[in-house]
């Protein structure tokens, strides 16, 4: 309730004293007090000023409490309307000087108590404000009007917990009180109590139906269980109320935002704008629709003019780095969320944004230091990192499989439970979905397109579910032709998505994502089809029970590794690795001169993305450079901030700069054919090579590779050995260096390992298509028919 409100109830309610006949006393009680005997006309005047104030002739009231001060100093009543007055006129010191003076002169007076404790807790004087309501309550403990301004008292200062308590005490003597259900319903709200909030609320709703707090109140406990539809028509109720309502325009922006509807979002958040051109939430949110809507500049201005309005705003700020990460500018990023561990070290996954910003700049300086917190911290069990971007400072599965059970926990709990045994589906085929925002030139599309083609359409409909941009490519094209269905789901909801599944009757929903950008993890924590399989996009556990299954083979996850994957494991017999033996390699190979290389000495070559350089892996780079005259490192041009920062660390190693040679990005089919003028591929750790190492072997590029404790760092090892390459897997840091010195010094043993990979290539494994899909369909079939017989997932191995 607004100050001046509740101050003209306090005026409303004052009476003056009466004699038991009902007549005006001769002198006020105040006077009385004072010693002295009032004028007549006292008791008058003051009726006089109270009219005045009431109807808010402050100046004339005014002078007539100071008349009456002068006769009388120690006039209670006086005393704290005059210090009404200030507090009215903003003079909130003053004002508590006076009405402090007036309870210490009557110690009874509740409504000066009151108001006295109001315009303590505008002081900042917390502690005396509450000891004043809970003073006036001792004296009226009946009164529910001090009750739920004590209640409003510690809702402001967040004392959730004795605000609850508060109204509790006050229903006990008025139990259908509209004000205090409300307040409770609020105190639960903040408890996060949702389902008892909104049985307060709806009983607020049940006395007064058109109520827009409490139906905005309603919409967000509705929100925070997920109940997002019922939030959104809450707020409608709220807005058809006071369509100038803009904190429900915001809430309502939020609830279409989360219902992918985010067109409608951008404007609910335009409305609370043009009414409220300074609202910081409501620049947050619209930043939020336009980064869903993939408009990255228009965002990056909203979060900037959030963070203009209010400087300190973390979730702004977060957002704000977010859209920097995705925009590539990674420097400012890194800025940004260091800026924001300043204003709240412990803020959720910040650290390990700042980590992952920093590896993508190539800056090292924190690197040690910031990889041991995170670990320490998801160790402890803190929302420190997102999975991915622990990849890079933990290379323990044990820290990964923690990691993502925190984060999965958070922001992907599971919804809805397994179908039951009696909605199996009956239908002559398996019915497949794959799910991606990559349904275009993207890596996994070149790995999967031919698996897509190969699925047996006797056995098998294989369908889309594309969340990710509709990109009008080649390799767009190609997909759409190769899917028996494909469903553009990008404005749909998540919970909209599962149903459009089930409606579908989908047996397996294959996961090609995982907790990388642009996940939609949230459909398959609704159970979005009876079998949920995780697969290729992300390189580790889900750490959710609601994911049944990962495919990997015995190289990624070893046996005495299982316990560390959520998933049961199924394992693949040769690499887990989809390949496309379709990929087309432009024939015109261009010449050393023209990507920017010399014209003789040895290339060693790593285009993996930068973030996945680490120090120790660039010292041997180094060298190696050394120990090889005129050899050069061929890298990617990721960002420029990173290509400075590797050639300062050249530099500062004693290598020549220059010797680092940086590669544009270019389409699929040139980058395949320039990759050939490389002479041996170097490999990361602890995150190895994947999709790239695939291009690599592709091209005839021999990959070097060091094995690494978990998934992500034992890729690169899968794909040798199903190419029949096994010797060029090291097993430490030392044995790679030593062999890359060694394959560098030897010409003909790098040649003919480049003969092997050139035989090897159409008669090993790897690329063979057909023989992919024959083993990822058997393995589909296996969990099938497992489902159909009610058992549990169980992890098995393709023969």
């Amino acid at each position: 309730m607004p100050l001046a409100n509740i101050l003209a109830m306090f005026i409303k309610q004052k009476r003056l004293p009466r004699t038991p006949d009902g007549s005006a006393p001769a002198a006020s009680s105040s006077a009385a007090q004072d010693g002295r005997h009032a004028a007549p006309d006292i008791d008058e005047r003051l009726k006089e000023a109270v009219s005045l104030h009431k109807k808010g002739a402050l100046m004339p009231a005014q002078a007539i409490y100071r008349d009456i001060l002068r006769l009388h100093p120690r006039h209670a009543d006086a005393l704290h309307y005059l210090g009404l007055i200030a507090l009215q006129q903003g003079q909130t010191q003053a004002g508590v000087e006076l009405i402090g003076q007036a309870v210490e002169i009557d110690g009874c007076q509740v409504p000066a108590m009151s108001n006295l404790a109001m315009g303590l807790l505008q002081l900042g004087r917390h502690v005396e404000a509450l000891g004043c309501y809970n003073r006036a309550l001792q004296l009226r403990p009946e009164a529910i009007e001090l009750h739920y301004n004590l209640a409003n008292a510690l809702l402001g200062l967040n004392w959730h917990d004795e605000a609850l308590r508060a109204c509790e005490r006050a229903l006990k003597i008025k139990p259908d009180d509209a004000a205090l259900l409300q307040n409770r319903g609020t105190a639960l709200l903040l408890l996060h109590r949702y389902q008892e909030a909104i049985t307060d609320f709806e009983r607020v709703l049940a006395l007064n139906p058109d109520n827009p707090e409490v139906l905005n109140n309603r919409g967000l406990a509705l929100a925070a269980l997920g109940n997002y539809d019922e939030a959104l028509a809450s707020y409608e109720r709220a807005l058809a109320q006071q369509s100038d309502f803009t904190d429900a325009l915001n809430n309502r922006a939020i609830a279409l935002t989360s219902l992918n509807r985010n067109t409608e979002a951008l404007a609910s958040c335009n409305r609370a704008l043009a009414l409220k051109p300074d609202f910081a939430d409501a620049h947050n949110n619209r930043g939020n629709a336009l980064r869903n809507l993939h408009r990255f500049e228009d965002a990056l201005a909203s979060y900037e003019r959030a963070l203009r309005s209010n400087p300190n705003f973390r979730e702004a700020l977060q957002n704000y780095g977010a859209i920097l990460f995705v925009s590539g500018m990674f420097e400012q990023a890194a800025h940004a969320y260091a800026r924001l561990l300043q204003l709240a070290p412990d803020e959720d996954y910040v650290l390990g944004s700042l980590f992952s910003c920093l590896l993508r700049c190539c800056s090292w300086a924190q690197y040690a230091q910031l990889k041991e917190r995170l670990v320490q911290m998801v160790r402890a069990g803190k929302r420190a990192a997102t999975p991915f971007s622990l990849l890079n400072a933990s290379d323990s599965p044990a820290d990964q499989k923690r990691c993502a059970q925190i984060y999965a926990a958070d922001l992907f709990p599971g919804r809805a439970a397994s179908p039951r045994p009696g909605a199996r589906h009956r239908h002559d085929k398996i019915r497949i979905a794959y799910l991606s925002a990559d349904f275009h030139n993207h890596a996994t599309a070149y790995l999967m397109a031919g698996l897509f083609e190969a699925h047996d359409r006797r056995r098998f409909e294989v369908c889309a579910v594309s969340f990710g941009q509709d990109v009008h490519d080649e390799m767009r094209g190609r997909l759409q032709r190769a899917f028996d269905r494909f469903f553009d789901v990008r404005e749909k909801s998540d919970i909209e998505v599962a149903q459009l599944l089930r409606e579908q009757e989908i047996d397996i929903a294959v996961d090609l994502k995982g907790f990388t950008f642009g996940n939609r993890t949230g459909i398959l924590a609704q159970r979005a089809a009876p079998i949920q399989v995780n697969y290729l996009g992300y390189p580790g556990t889900m750490g959710a029970d609601y994911i049944d299954y990962i495919l990997a083979d015995r190289h990624v996850i070893p046996e005495e590794e299982r316990q560390h994957y959520s998933e049961k494991v199924v394992y693949l017999p040769d690499s887990y690795q989809a390949t496309d033996s379709k990929r087309s390699i432009v024939q015109q190979v261009p010449g050393r001169g023209q990507v920017a290389l010399p014209e003789s000495g040895f290339v060693f070559c790593s285009f993996n993305n930068c973030y996945k350089i680490t120090p120790a892996i660039f010292d041997i780079w180094m060298r190696l450079l050394q120990q090889v005259p005129g050899s050069v490192l061929w890298l990617l041009e990721d960002n420029r901030t990173a290509s400075a920062s590797l050639r300062r660390e050249a530099a500062a190693r004693d290598v020549d700069p220059g010797r680092l040679v940086f590669a544009n990005r270019m389409n699929q089919g040139e980058h395949l054919a320039r990759m050939k003028l490389g002479d041996l591929f170097l490999d990361t750790l602890p995150v190895n090579a994947h999709t790239t190492a695939s291009d690599a072997l592709w091209a005839g590029l021999p990959v070097l590779t060091c094995l690494g404790q978990s998934f992500a760092g034992r890729v690169a090892s899968s794909l040798l050995h199903a190419i029949g390459l096994p010797e060029l897997v090291a097993k430490s840091l030392e044995q790679y260096e030593e062999l890359a010195l060694r394959l560098a010094a030897s010409p003909s043993r790098l040649a003919e390992i480049k003969a092997r990979l050139a035989a090897n290539r159409a008669s090993f494994p790897l690329f063979d298509t057909a023989r992919f899909c024959r083993h990822i369909e058997a393995a589909y079939m296996h969990m099938w028919e497992r489902y159909q017989k009610g058992d549990a997932p169980e992890g098995f191995a393709v023969p």
